[in-house]
């Protein structure tokens, strides 16, 4: 592809965001644009990439799948990795095709780009020969007819909760037009340092398929370009997909797709053993030496992931950074780690994952050490302890096993004065209520896990000013500053050094109580030949095969 050229670092400038929950790591394809180091791989290849292919690929999803519809999404990052993903793609893609750094940003439906000298009219050169899964032609037209679905309130086929998906990731878009069947300038309201990985998730999807199944009816005809296409569905719980023989970049090399809903670890790991599924996302850790002893195949790798508490600061005595900083110091993260979750994830001693450009090596600042605990709750006033409520998901998207991880917090917790009252709910209800500015159940804090720049553009919903999300009430003017120059930045090291500086703020304020990062396991059956695990939440599985 063809790069594109960037100027100097742009005016930095506060940006203002508002759509659903996710988040990840992500690098402008452009030598000014920014970039990310990452932590050593252990992310492999199974199998060869040669004349082998076939079988169908059954997978063992944690949680509930999402509305196919382009964006509508619904079920966190897992349905968009193992679903959406899939049928779909964006003008731009992450390449996930090697484990050895966090994926970067790469063409796609766009096959190049450049940007102009006021940083925010960018021309996207179109990907010449691409059709969609129906066989009609992909375009300039198709995207702008996208764009209208996601952006024009007066288009026929846009929605509001179309709109508001669209938000997250085209809020900056001011304009956009096609001066020909091969290009489309898009022009953001202002600088924006990772608008190409934005575009990753603004989906693309037929118009012809839109037009004639309607906006009710497009989620059950789901139609993009992607390397899989729809077969059929049981809304919520499974999904067929079939390989699109004319995908641009090579028919993929399985025949057949198939997603299941399978909340409950222990019916993943008999899906697993049992022949019903070959591959499943985070067995549970206490079924691994089973399954490696049935031969499957246990890949992990770090990537941009955090399991947190949010805590309610507008609340005593969650108000006071004393506290907030004395339960962050009284858990016992390494046990949680290697103990409950044998090795499935790593402590984290700070809010930047250890699988980002933003991580600092010197800035852990919390340890297990239950005596300083206690002397900053004393410190507090809080000598003889006190009593919190955590919500609870009993699953969910890179949830890891939430309720045994909060029940050993607990237990911490409890050694120094603090008594928590777990209460569970279920992942979508968690996040319908979050998205409505809510805690789930009404409690004083609330137990989940994020990516945070995959994609970037979530910071700010997550620990920005303002947030339309329950973030707990966290507000801090330096880290806005910070989030703000950073997203408007161009250059590499200012990029970075803002977000380290800006995460270093977050882990002194501690906000959220830090608890471990996944490494994303995943067991495969060893009938399953060429999966690559990247340094990310989401797959490639166009190189994937299955040996009867």
């Amino acid at each position: 592809m063809t790069s594109p050229t960037a100027p100097a670092a742009a005016p930095r400038r506060a940006r203002s965001t508002a759509g659903l929950l996710a988040a990840a790591l992500v690098l402008l394809p452009s030598a000014a644009g920014c970039s990310s180091s990452g932590s050593p791989a252990t992310g492999t290849a199974h199998g060869a990439h040669g004349a082998d292919r076939g079988g169908t690929l059954v997978i063992g999803a944690t949680g509930t799948l999402p509305d196919p519809d382009t964006i509508l999404g619904g079920a966190g990052y897992e349905g968009t990795a193992l679903v959406s993903f899939q049928i779909y793609e964006g003008l731009t893609r992450y390449d996930l095709s090697q484990g050895n750094t966090p994926a970067p940003v790469t063409s796609a439906l766009a096959s190049s780009w450049t940007v102009a000298p006021d940083h925010r009219t960018w021309t996207f050169t179109l990907r010449k020969g691409v059709t969609f899964q129906d066989g009609t032609a992909f375009d300039a037209a198709a995207v702008v007819f996208n764009l209208d679905r996601y952006l024009k309130k007066g288009s026929p086929y846009y929605t509001a909760a179309l709109g508001a998906a669209a938000q997250e990731y085209a809020g900056d878009i001011t304009s956009y037009r096609a001066p020909d069947p091969d290009h489309v300038v898009l022009v953001t309201k202002a600088p924006n340092g990772h608008f190409t990985d934005d575009l990753t998730h603004l989906l693309i999807a037929s118009p012809t398929a839109v037009r004639r199944y309607g906006d009710s009816g497009f989620a059950q005809h789901p139609v993009g370009t992607g390397p899989f296409s729809f077969a059929s569905q049981t809304p919520g719980q499974q999904i067929d997909l079939v390989a699109n023989p004319h995908y641009w970049r090579g028919a993929p090399k399985l025949d057949k797709l198939v997603v299941q809903a399978l909340p409950d670890p222990a019916a993943r790991t008999a899906a697993l053993l049992s022949g019903g599924a070959n591959m499943i996302d985070y067995p549970d850790p206490d079924d691994i030496a089973r399954l490696r002893s049935d031969g499957a195949q246990i890949d992990t790798n770090s990537y941009d992931h955090i399991w947190y508490w949010i805590l309610d600061q507008s609340k005593a005595p969650w108000n006071n950074v004393l506290v907030r900083q004395a339960a962050n110091d009284a858990i016992n993260r390494s046990a949680i780690a290697e103990d409950l979750l044998h090795g499935t994830a790593g402590p984290a001693y700070q809010a930047a994952p250890k699988g980002t450009f933003a991580y600092d090596p010197a800035g852990n600042l919390y340890s297990y050490d239950p005596a300083k605990a206690r002397q900053l709750l004393a410190r507090a006033g809080l000598a003889h302890g006190f009593t919190t409520t955590v919500t609870v998901p009993t699953a969910g998207s890179g949830n890891l096993l939430p309720v045994p991880i909060s029940e050993a917090i607990q237990q911490d917790l409890a050694a120094v004065g603090i008594t928590v009252k777990i209460r569970t709910t279920d992942w979508s209800t968690l996040l319908s209520d979050e998205a409505k500015g809510q805690v789930a159940l009404g409690s004083d804090a609330l137990a989940q896990s994020t990516t945070l720049f995959q994609s970037e553009s979530l910071l700010p919903l997550f620990l920005g000013t303002g947030s339309p999300f329950w973030t707990g009430h966290y507000s801090d003017p330096a880290v806005d500053r910070l989030f703000a120059a950073a997203s408007s930045c161009l250059d590499q090291n200012t990029r970075q050094q803002d977000y380290t500086q800006a995460l270093d703020q977050v882990t002194k304020d501690a906000p959220w109580l830090f608890v471990v990062n996944d490494r994303d396991a995943r067991a495969l059956s060893p009938k399953v030949h060429g999966f690559v695990e990247p340094q990310s939440w989401f797959v490639d599985l166009t190189n994937v095969w299955v040996s009867a």
